[in-house]
């Protein structure tokens, strides 16, 4: 059996901070991904200020502003009147007043990158875990399988569950789940874009289904939010009926919307909303949605991801480097991440119960054409959006990088 210091099983967002902050400790750690490559679309491409900021304490910023992507400052919602702002990031504190959408495939490698510069980090791609290795109640290990069939045993002092909202390893551990229930999913799909359209993140809102435009450049990345369980219902009336809905709800999107040729070109999200009661047992530590799935709302699921694996480094590297890890010392990562996850949860199913399931519906203000209160609210103070702002791009209790991780970008630059 191989063994390493820390098995980190995910090579998302979550798991290659973990594995690189860790890494930087100066702990053995290899990441297990089941795919061979990260170029994976419709997944979450939100990269926060609060994470920003992170990248440039970890010595990687000038890294990610090379990469391709578009900042957004504001939040919109479509009125009939034309678009409101709810959120203005422009007056957040700090060097980011924006969220930068980037596709994930150039974050991870980036990570990925980065971690191959340690002498500590392994990347294992093309290497599915398949179940834990045990020794009694104490998780030791796992078990994976390769993509040519191969089978092995990777042994390890901690394993760090980052494989996202359908966990193998947590439902494993027998770790359990709290669920809070969604009334909607969503159906993600692309859309070409006219130069000097909408900008930033644009939501639309009608009797009984809703559709929120993010600028993507050259094109749209389109959330259209459906009742929960009504996919397979949907797709049974055809892509005709799917264009006549987008055209209904945007009537400007009628130019463009025979880019869709069929509905194969639209991927369902399972939209999930639960937490860990417990995240971690012997030996084993949930991390990201693997502790607790998140709504799409304010694409916040990768932020708090990041800041769980930051949280969870910095706690458990001295440990692990003296040979100390308990229980005791991986529940403190939950006891620290408790609060943003509580909160940002909490945020989330209230904008579920008072909006987008009245809106759903089809008896909500926004549903039937009046304006709702929040929004006649910011209209007259505008300097409430600075509030929903803040919750959505740097978030409560935001995670810094710890000292023995930080490099300077002039080092990263030379390595």
């Amino acid at each position: 059996m191989d063994r390493t210091g820390v098995v980190v099983v995910g090579g998302g967002p979550a798991g290659m901070v973990a594995g690189l902050v860790l890494a930087r400790a100066g702990v053995e750690v290899t990441v297990l991904e089941k795919h061979g490559d990260f170029l994976r679309d419709f997944r979450g491409d939100t990269v926060h200020a609060s994470t920003l900021t992170l990248l440039d304490e970890l010595g990687l910023g000038p890294s990610f502003a090379r990469v391709p992507h578009q900042l957004v400052d504001r939040v919109q919602v479509l009125l009939d009147s034309g678009p409101e702002t709810v959120a203005d990031l422009k007056r957040l504190p700090g060097a980011h007043q924006h969220i930068a959408f980037v596709p994930q495939w150039d974050f991870l490698d980036l990570l990925a990158d980065a971690g191959r510069r340690e002498p500590t980090f392994r990347l294992r791609m093309d290497t599915e875990v398949t179940g834990l290795v045990t020794a009694g109640a104490k998780v030791t290990g796992v078990r994976y399988r390769t993509a040519d069939g191969g089978t092995g045993e990777l042994a390890a002092d901690l394993v760090i569950a980052a494989d996202g909202r359908n966990s193998l390893v947590r439902d494993q551990a027998g770790l359990p789940v709290r669920s809070f229930g969604a009334p909607m999913d969503v159906w993600w799909f692309r859309l070409p874009r006219n130069r000097e359209e909408l900008d930033g993140a644009t939501g639309r809102f009608s009797r009984g289904h809703g559709l929120v435009l993010i600028n993507r450049g050259d094109y749209f990345q389109c959330a259209y939010l459906i009742r929960k369980g009504a996919d397979a219902a949907l797709r049974a009336e055809g892509v005709e009926a799917f264009r006549q809905r987008m055209v209904g709800l945007v009537p400007w999107l009628e130019e463009r919307i025979g880019a869709i040729g069929s509905l194969d070109d639209v991927k369902l999200l399972d939209v999930k909303l639960d937490r860990l009661r417990r995240w971690h047992r012997d030996g084993l530590l949930c991390i990201g949605d693997a502790a607790h799935a998140m709504s799409p709302i304010g694409g916040v699921g990768i932020n708090l991801a990041v800041q769980d694996a930051v949280a969870a480094a910095r706690y458990v590297a001295g440990p692990l480097r003296r040979g100390s890890l308990t229980p005791k010392v991986l529940a403190k990562v939950r006891r620290r991440r408790w609060f943003p996850t509580a909160v940002t949860q909490a945020l989330q199913r209230r904008v579920q119960d008072t909006f987008l399931k009245p809106t759903l519906a089809g008896t909500s203000r926004i549903a039937q054409g009046r304006v709702p209160a929040p929004i006649r609210l910011v209209r007259r103070f505008p300097w409430l959006r600075v509030v929903p702002g803040y919750l959505v791009a740097i978030g409560p209790l935001p995670e810094h990088a710890p000292e023995f991780a930080r490099r300077a970008p002039e080092s990263i630059e030379r390595t």
